[in-house]
């Protein structure tokens, strides 16, 4: 049995920022966690050094003008060109599209591993987001193997440029400190998988 990524505390951390990146901030999946972020003492149970985690902490509590759900609107929906695109194939496919063959690989990987796989209207499977809850799902259910594919083959080869990014351009203290978290917990979670990560090459 692969415990190099422990399974608890690697599946609770994966759910966290999954769903703080793919549902809006009032919604009843993200609230009580944009909660627990801003209000407690959350980083303590974090499975970071608290040396890396006190500043991300800091960021988190910040107050800004813009409202958090403006912030998520912006930086998730638009109406305007998101300044990050959070899918998979907008960084991988030489014409940074939706539904490119980055995506399409990955469909093909959830076949052949019979992962069920449901999404809200015609929405790529390659969000950042979901697929953070899909790598949860699968450690919760003891699929270690296939969790840790997902990650070296089809997430990690972009998310590092996707969050640096987004860290760039999120312009709300909460969001930047999340994607902060984000990028140090995906470190953290390469330096102790067992395969390689995928080299793949990034078109923004």
């Amino acid at each position: 049995m692969n415990e190099v990524l422990p399974r608890e505390s690697f599946a609770l951390s994966a759910r966290v920022l999954g769903a703080l990146f793919y549902f809006s901030p009032d919604s009843e999946q993200a609230a009580p966690l944009v909660s627990a972020l801003t209000t407690s003492d959350w980083h303590l149970d974090w499975p970071l050094t608290q040396d890396d985690l006190r500043p991300i902490a800091e960021t988190l509590r910040t107050t800004t003008d813009e409202p958090l759900a403006d912030a998520w609107q912006r930086l998730f929906i638009g109406p305007w060109a998101l300044p990050a695109p959070p899918w998979g194939s907008v960084w991988l496919d030489r014409e940074s599209v939706l539904f490119g063959d980055s995506t399409l690989a990955l469909r093909k990987w959830m076949r052949e591993n019979a992962i069920a796989f449901e999404v809200q209207q015609n929405e790529p499977e390659d969000h950042f987001g979901t697929l953070l809850m899909l790598a949860a799902w699968l450690a919760e259910n003891g699929r270690d193997a296939e969790r840790d594919q997902l990650l070296a083959w089809h997430l990690l080869p972009w998310s590092q440029r996707f969050l640096t990014v987004f860290i760039e351009e999120a312009g709300h203290p909460f969001y930047v400190g999340l994607a902060q978290l984000a990028r140090q917990t995906l470190a953290s979670w390469q330096s102790s998988l067992l395969i390689p990560v995928a080299d793949k090459p990034l078109y923004r």
